[in-house]
């Protein structure tokens, strides 16, 4: 116990290195903040206190850093923006009718640049070419459609 009293500041800085290495292995984000904690406790070895308020001072830190710091990094980290790729990415777009599209017949639409098979989402209703529509579904290679209402002047 003595050389521990004799070593408190590299105790504590070793116990930090420690928990920030094992924290690279385990991505959680609480050995860190046992880690901060152990950081905290060195400190105030250096300050010249002893071994039971350092440790006091580290566990404190450590469980205000769990509960106030890492709820809000780990949101942070694990929100984002969603990333669509392919295809799914042009559902909600919008496009030009090139060729009349029915439930009978499908049609081309005009969509991001490049032309794509078309029909209707609902097959009830025909539309015509030069309207807009919005992409509701894309299965393999077609687009289904629905006109976007326009106000009339």
């Amino acid at each position: 116990m003595d050389w521990i009293s004799d070593h408190l500041t590299a105790v504590f800085l070793g116990l930090a290195i420690v928990l920030g290495v094992a924290e690279l292995a385990s991505m959680d984000l609480i050995l860190l903040m046992l880690a901060a904690g152990a950081l905290a406790g060195m400190v105030s070895s250096l300050a010249g206190a002893g071994f039971v308020v350092s440790a006091l001072v580290a566990a404190g830190v450590a469980t205000a850093c769990l509960a106030l710091v890492r709820p809000s990094l780990v949101k942070r980290l694990h929100s984002g923006p969603e990333l669509q790729l392919g295809h799914g990415k042009l559902v909600g777009a919008q496009g030009i009718v090139t060729e009349r599209i029915t439930g009978l017949q499908a049609g081309r639409i005009k969509l991001a640049g490049e032309f794509w098979t078309a029909a209707p989402y609902d097959d009830t209703i025909a539309i015509e070419p030069g309207e807009t529509v919005e992409v509701l579904e894309i299965k393999g290679a077609t687009a289904y459609v629905h006109p976007v209402p326009r106000l009339e002047s």
